[in-house]
């Protein structure tokens, strides 16, 4: 299956504009305090948003010109200081793999993976547990962002509701699970474990760039 085209607009950034690839886009949001920016699905919808801009617009106001709606996110801005999470599946299931960003400096932390026949949610609940761990052993009470819903709900309730069937081929993602469970049952931590508004904020910084 192809890609999906999106292309990605920039209002504040480095370089203000319109590009067709996330690294691109990347390039001028990381580093940037305030940075502003959101994927539409087609060129017209991001050219349409650019022009328009936010003037007049509470400061939270998204507009979504690829499906014609605005949606207020009264989320404010992400904690610039902070870890954040990603994971990417190729197939449900298929190769997943799972990585850790400072967002402050874009430095990748943590990166495992391809494991062979997991889910995307597999990856995102590994991803986070993962990050807690790093953050006990350095010391470090950074919050630690997810764009996934459902992970975040099971680091919480300290297991991983997944209805994948363990198979040979995947034997090793279940040992993972089952060691990120017991990592949860043993241990405590101050660290918040936040959601990535995607819709508010754009691309998950930690994104492996196969949008």
């Amino acid at each position: 299956m192809a890609k999906e085209q999106k292309y990605y607009v920039v209002w504040k950034g480095k370089q203000p504009g319109i590009y067709d690839n996330w690294d691109d886009c990347k390039k001028q949001i990381h580093g940037f305090t305030g940075a502003l920016y959101r994927s539409f699905k087609t060129k017209d919808a991001a050219t349409t948003a650019f022009h328009k801009g936010t003037a007049g617009y509470n400061e939270d106001l998204i507009v979504d010109a690829s499906v014609g709606k605005k949606e207020l996110k009264n989320v404010g801005n992400p904690i610039h200081d902070s870890i954040i999470v990603d994971a990417a599946c190729s197939g449900m299931p298929g190769p997943m793999e799972y990585q850790g960003i400072f967002y402050k400096t874009n430095k990748l932390i943590f990166k495992q993976g391809p494991f062979t026949d997991g889910t995307n949610n597999i990856g995102e609940f590994l991803a986070i547990v993962h990050a807690l761990g790093y953050c006990k052993n350095k010391n470090l009470l950074l919050p630690i962002y997810s764009d996934s819903r459902n992970a975040i709900l099971w680091v919480k309730g300290k297991k991983a509701k997944t209805k994948l069937e363990r198979t040979g081929r995947n034997e090793m993602i279940f040992e993972l699970i089952e060691r990120a469970e017991q990592w949860l049952q043993q241990n405590t931590y101050p660290n918040k474990i936040l959601k990535w508004e995607t819709s508010a904020w754009g691309e998950n910084p930690a994104d492996f760039g196969r949008k």
